[in-house]
């Protein structure tokens, strides 16, 4: 009780906390949010587009996700209050096994005309739009000083990741996103560059 007193203290000699925001702070989410509007209006734009049924499912599952999260960051931005429900956690519903290494394939490039629109290029478009999110997301939080706002961003970032990697690894099946390795002994070398370390000596244990 001490403790959630406090924080209303602190709020109260902050101000409102609606108006508990920096200016860095709403320009920078202001970005987070028209980046969200973008992504799900390419979902909905791309979706009638889909020939696959996975792709198909892991869209809309994750559209629906977005179409939430969007919801409670824009709750929290405008309010400075807790949204009508935490940030949830998105679960992908496909396996996390990549397939390594190079096969050779044509060389990627943007399309002609609009006829040229398939599933690889879908899943691209998708992949790019969780990339965008992820970034602005974390720059916005460390930017962010109201406290609820950066916990929601905070929160959704892993989201990003999470449906990014999803869409990754669906590409990687098809063989439209492929994961080259090093030889083996420059792949040991590297992984054997970090050691442990050790407490320095002149601070606490």
């Amino acid at each position: 009780m001490t403790g959630d007193f406090q924080q209303e203290q602190q709020q109260q000699s902050m101000g409102p906390l609606s108006t508990n925001h920096g200016g860095h702070e709403l320009f920078d989410v202001h970005e987070v949010l028209s980046a969200a509007i973008g992504g799900l209006n390419q979902f909905v734009l791309l979706r009638d587009h889909v020939q696959d049924p996975e792709l198909l499912s892991i869209m809309d599952k994750q559209y629906a996700f977005m179409l939430d999260e969007y919801n409670i960051t824009v709750e929290a931005y405008k309010t400075g209050h807790d949204p009508q429900h935490p940030t949830r956690t998105y679960n992908m519903q496909t396996g996390n096994d990549f397939k390594y290494g190079l096969t050779p394939s044509e060389p990627k490039k943007p399309m002609q005309m609009a006829s040229e629109l398939d599933d690889a290029i879908i899943a691209g478009c998708i992949l790019g739009a969780h990339k965008v999110s992820a970034t602005g997301k974390t720059t916005a939080a460390l930017e962010t000083c109201n406290p609820v706002l950066r916990r929601v961003l905070q929160d959704s970032i892993k989201n990003c990741i999470e449906m990014a990697y999803e869409i990754s690894i669906y590409q990687n099946k098809k063989g439209n996103y492929q994961v080259p390795q090093l030889a083996p002994a420059d792949m040991q070398a590297m992984l054997n560059m970090y050691g442990q370390g050790q407490m320095a000596k002149n601070m606490p244990n």
